[in-house]
């Protein structure tokens, strides 16, 4: 068994890996975790204004890889994007709740949905909105460029920053500390 990861900015706590063998469903906040936390927008001469988000490779493979372990994944985020929509269907996450600016209605919606209790779920954020899911998950993990609260609330840091792979550094750890990463990153595909 490999010991618990370690991060830059603290170790994982005790009982990091008892809490990712229990995991069945990863779910992330996506501005600040998936993306850089910067919004992009760009103006028109008409006055409406387009979206662009940044998304990082090695996290979507991270979460194929997920998908490959046998965990399902979803988001859960305060703004309504298409490029998220997208994003999400690209990388087969199974739940999307989008528009959700209290994100517990949604996080009870997708445990219903997927029958699973809240010691079954890792669910990663960034900012004070993440809060009261890290609160109640079993496995709470925090970017490395978190808000100080986060960064407490979380069992585990990653050493990346939001949108610049610290989904797939969170997603190799959970494997890693499930015992399964050696089999799966031999079935990695683009």
């Amino acid at each position: 068994m490999s010991p618990a990861p370690r991060s830059r900015n603290r170790p994982a706590r005790p009982g990091f890996a008892a809490r990712a063998r229990r995991v069945k469903l990863l779910l992330f906040d996506v501005d600040g975790v998936l993306t850089d936390g910067r919004i992009y927008l760009q103006s028109w001469p008409d006055g409406t204004a387009q979206e662009l988000k940044v998304f990082h490779s090695q996290d979507g493979a991270g979460l194929k890889l997920a998908r490959e372990a046998g965990l399902r994944t979803g988001l859960i985020t305060g703004r309504d994007s298409p490029a998220t929509t997208r994003r999400a269907r690209e990388a087969g996450m199974d739940f999307v709740s989008q528009k959700q600016p209290i994100k517990t209605p949604a996080y009870e919606q997708i445990l219903r949905e997927a029958n699973l209790t809240d010691a079954e779920v890792a669910y990663m954020g960034d900012d004070l909105p993440d809060l009261p899911l890290l609160r109640r998950v079993g496995l709470a993990i925090a970017v490395a460029n978190a808000v100080p609260e986060v960064k407490r609330a979380a069992h585990f840091v990653t050493r990346r920053r939001g949108g610049d792979g610290a989904v797939r550094e969170a997603i190799e750890a959970i494997l890693r500390a499930r015992g399964v990463w050696e089999k799966v990153k031999e079935r990695a595909r683009a």
